[in-house]
């Protein structure tokens, strides 16, 4: 996978049975010079033969699929343990299991599928940067997710524990949705002083990315002190 602040194209795996979907969404990804489409594969047990092979930087992935769906194939990238590629799950409808389980198991954005293709395209690049990309119908379901659990997790919250007032001021900010620039506006810091900041703070919740450790902060309890 290419670092994120490599310069170069990001590597993109198209994984849904739809061979319509896929042309298109080639046809949007693939016109943008920052963007360069590795492969693509019909149901989620050809996705994850193309990710070990192309090692692709991101995936958009369909929740519905055949042989293996979106869900299945996330759970296994999580179990791998190993570094791997963003995903960003594309579907055509959405229900709130589907989109908190997607989340849960590590995808760092969820779009629909109707979504317009600047917004797809700034998505792949957002999550590629490290920044989460919801849609905003999926943005209002994880929002109420978070506003309707006020249940504490004892163990998230015993790692929270370990932040330094201003990891915790950075993350509680970065769950609210803020961008690195805006968490360094509203802390009076340098973006590389909010990338080290969150940096801490991924390792300290034992997530990789934005929207695992935005649950985590909300799961701490870290929003409600707020």
């Amino acid at each position: 996978m290419t670092a994120p602040d490599t310069p170069g194209p990001v590597s993109v795996l198209l994984v849904d049975d739809d061979p319509m979907v896929r042309r298109g969404l080639r046809l949007v990804l693939g016109g943008d010079p920052g963007l360069t489409i590795v492969g693509e594969a019909g149901d989620g047990a050809e996705g994850m033969a193309q990710i070990q092979r192309l090692d692709p930087d991101v995936v958009l992935l369909d929740i519905r699929m055949p042989v293996l769906d979106g869900l299945a194939v996330l759970a296994r990238l999580r179990d791998r343990g190993a570094p791997g590629p963003r995903v960003v799950v594309l579907t055509t409808f959405h229900t709130d299991d589907d989109v908190l389980a997607a989340l849960a198991d590590g995808a760092a954005g969820f779009l629909l599928k109707d979504a317009d293709p600047t917004e797809m395209i700034a998505a792949v690049k957002a999550v590629h940067r490290g920044d989460p990309a919801l849609s905003p119908a999926v943005a209002t379901t994880v929002i109420a997710a978070a506003a309707g659990r006020r249940r504490v997790d004892p163990e998230v919250a015993r790692a929270a524990a370990g932040l330094t007032g201003r990891e915790r001021e950075a993350a509680v900010l970065m769950a609210r949705g803020l961008s690195n620039a805006e968490i360094g506006t509203r802390m009076h810091l340098s973006l590389a002083t909010v990338k080290a900041n969150l940096t801490r703070v991924f390792a300290k919740l034992a997530v990789d990315n934005r929207v695992s450790a935005a649950m985590a902060v909300r799961d701490a309890g870290l929003l409600d002190e707020a």
